[in-house]
């Protein structure tokens, strides 16, 4: 069985899209997904499937959040070595003084193409950094995310895609936890 992550964008914010963590790992194992556990209140789960089909698993969380919790909700998932991947990938691991609160990994839901790629990097978003590699962005925040410059919104609609994002010290939590499933098979 294979060991995957699932991020849920926008639970729990500010008292709306409610989801407790008890009853969305209840919801994981009614869908045939073994073992869920959550991390924090954000909607992050670690299950393991034998499905290979990921489209079809994230079709299937997100029918049945809508079902049992009421709202639509995207749904963005990653394997275990995806995830490495992105950790490897951290464009901003080599620097010295790197805060990782402050450092946000955007998941986006597919790939963007070249032109939206080139687009993004030629917003200005000083003193915020952005990159992006693969289908991650990759965000630094010198000052705190609370008042940020970018724009979610600008970004979803120059890259046509969505995406929910995890600072640095849940990317990381995340593949442990993944890391501690797939050992006890």
């Amino acid at each position: 069985m294979a060991v995957i992550i699932s991020m849920l964008r926008g639970v729990n914010l500010a008292g709306h899209r409610n989801i407790k963590m008890d009853a969305l790992r209840s919801l994981y194992e009614s869908l045939r997904l073994r073992d869920a556990q959550t991390h924090v209140r954000s909607g992050n789960v670690v299950f393991r499937t034998a499905e290979r089909d990921l489209v079809r698993v994230t079709r299937r969380i997100q029918k049945g959040i809508e079902q049992s919790f009421g709202f639509q909700c995207n749904v963005i998932v990653r394997t275990v070595p995806e995830l490495r991947d992105v950790i490897a990938r951290n464009p901003f691991a080599k620097r010295h003084g790197i805060e990782p609160s402050r450092l946000l990994v955007t998941f986006l839901a597919t790939d963007p193409d070249a032109e939206a790629r080139k687009r993004i990097l030629t917003i200005e978003t000083a003193p915020e950094e952005l990159r992006i590699e693969g289908r991650e962005l990759y965000i630094y925040y010198p000052n705190g995310m609370a008042r940020p410059k970018l724009s979610w919104p600008m970004i979803e609609k120059i890259l046509k895609t969505s995406g929910t994002g995890r600072n640095w010290n849940t990317v990381t939590k995340l593949l442990h936890m993944a890391e501690k499933l797939e050992s006890l098979e």
